[in-house]
């Protein structure tokens, strides 16, 4: 029999035995939680290789960890100029960003920014190629902006047809499995509300911060009135003219904690921010943003 000073140190031990075993997987879980809240993607569009399998190395070189693509121009065709409609450019793509350990965070349609989403007659068309798209190569995410003609502040009349195209989209997303994140003119307020008409989970906010700051409004409150389950990705930049460690009009650490506090996680993808006395020097300026949100977004 053991004395009583060895029956405590063997509960003593057994206990802390017990305690780790208990706080590894709980440890190891909390440092995949925080490894995996934020990640940091560039546009194959803004870093200029548009629909061009060389974004894929780019985007490696400036630091980022996905790539939103974009699925070509659009003009007065039917639907996007897509090369990614083919089979083999898809797998190609898909094989490269393998090869470089990258994401492909989302497809974008940007082509909506001149063209008029509530107007357009093959619009359902163009939305569809965009999710077959996606479906294809394993992408969840594609981006909608309203544009110039589908701003909704200028041209209140379109809110009708846009809530109605909506509608069907979302039920064409729903159908494919992916969320389509739209971008609009409107305050957080009049976003959720329009995103309340169109009443489907399949169509949430692709929120900007630029917009929220080139209209005077508060960035962090924005945040708060969409909260985190109506907000698929975050287009992390502000209008072009410095770089995101010298804006004074944003700060990220602030932002940081605002997104922290909603509970929101996912890809923080740069568009502009670009320095103003090189505004088309690729590495130069992307490479500055996307290393100033990991450094504050991803802390090691």
């Amino acid at each position: 029999m053991m004395n009583k000073p060895q029956n405590r140190r063997a509960f003593i031990g057994h206990v802390a035995l017990l305690t780790g075993a208990l706080m590894i997987p709980d440890q190891l879980l909390f440092a995949a939680e925080k490894k995996n809240t934020y990640k940091v993607a560039v546009i194959d569009l803004m870093i200029l290789k548009r629909q061009k399998i060389s974004a894929l190395p780019l985007a490696k070189e400036i630091g980022a960890d996905g790539l939103e693509i974009d699925m070509g121009g659009l003009g007065n065709r039917e639907t996007f100029d897509n090369k990614l409609a083919d089979p083999k450019v898809r797998q190609e793509y898909l094989d490269k960003a393998k090869e470089l350990n990258l994401e492909i965070c989302s497809l974008a349609m940007t082509g909506f920014y001149a063209q008029s989403f509530a107007t357009r007659p093959t619009y359902q068309k163009m939305i569809q190629d965009c999710l077959d798209t996606a479906k294809a190569m394993n992408v969840k995410v594609v981006f909608l902006p309203l544009g110039v003609q589908g701003d909704l502040v200028k041209n209140p009349e379109l809110r009708g047809p846009i809530v109605d195209r909506l509608k069907i989209a979302g039920r064409l997303a729903s159908i494919a499995g992916i969320v389509i994140g739209i971008e609009t003119s409107l305050d957080a307020t009049g976003e959720l509300k329009l995103l309340k008409d169109v009443g489907s989970k399949y169509v949430k906010s692709y929120f900007n911060f630029s917009n929220a700051i080139k209209n005077g409004r508060d960035l962090h409150q924005e945040l708060r009135i969409l909260g985190k389950k109506n907000i698929i990705q975050i287009h992390a930049t502000n209008e072009d003219g410095v770089w995101l460690q010298n804006d004074p009009k944003i700060d990220l650490k602030k932002v940081k904690e605002t997104l922290d506090n909603i509970g929101w996680k996912g890809w923080l993808v740069v568009e502009r921010s670009r320095d103003a006395s090189q505004p088309t020097n690729v590495k130069y300026n992307f490479s500055a943003n996307t290393n100033c949100l990991k450094s504050i977004f991803q802390p090691k």
